[in-house]
């Protein structure tokens, strides 16, 4: 390798690991996997625990590959397809954050700067479910709040409502959807729907659910 070369890749390893280590687990990463990641990965949740900084050094590794392949946080729906909220998923910024931060060394930081208010998870109100809906056609007015995938057979699902005037709502697009993590997905405003409507899947044998409000 000739030595200009060499000395500029050298220079680019140096600062990429300079830009990694500014990023600490106290001021960035604890707040990012309070908001995105402990509902699930907590002391009595449904996978191991990332509430301490000690616990995600530890798979500080597995987390870079988890987020850079958008396995994790799961979400499982295209984002504006549909309107939905609830989205844990990370933006690309989110992510390569992430990422400098492992390759950074995983550095902690200056502790007291640390995320230290316990999150609260609130579960929303409990929809009345409605039936399972594929090609079906509402036979009255019907407001529905979420959706919930039934049987869901292949990589990507698309689900959209076709209105009597021929006019189309989306609902889901299902992309990478893992039923290990099944979820009720929200719709941010109440969504009403005419009788008459068609709810389509771009799948044939795909099934969801159309929760109404909770009464």
């Amino acid at each position: 390798m000739k030595p200009l070369v060499a000395l500029l890749v050298l220079a680019n390893a140096a600062m990429a690991h300079d830009i990694g280590s500014q990023v600490t687990w106290s001021r960035e990463i604890s707040r990012l996997t309070a908001r995105h990641c402990v509902s699930c990965h907590r002391q009595g949740g449904s996978a191991f625990s990332l509430e301490t900084f000690e616990q995600a050094r530890s798979r500080a590794k597995e987390i870079a590959k988890a987020v850079l392949e958008r396995r994790m946080p799961p979400f499982g729906a295209v984002k504006g397809f549909s309107d939905l909220r609830d989205d844990r998923s990370l933006t690309q910024e989110q992510i390569e954050m992430v990422v400098l931060w492992v390759q950074g060394g995983a550095p902690q930081g200056d502790p007291s700067l640390a995320w230290k208010t316990p999150l609260k998870i609130a579960a929303p109100a409990e929809p009345r479910t409605g039936a399972e809906w594929s090609g079906a056609q509402l036979r009255a007015d019907r407001t529905f709040v979420a959706i919930r995938p039934k049987t869901i057979g292949s990589d990507s699902v698309r689900i959209v409502a076709q209105r009597p005037d021929g006019s189309i709502e989306p609902l889901i697009w299902l992309y990478r959807y893992d039923p290990k993590f099944p979820r009720t997905y929200y719709f941010r405003k109440p969504l009403r729907l005419p009788a008459g409507t068609k709810i389509i899947a771009s799948e044939p044998g795909a099934t969801v659910a159309l929760l109404e409000p909770a009464r």
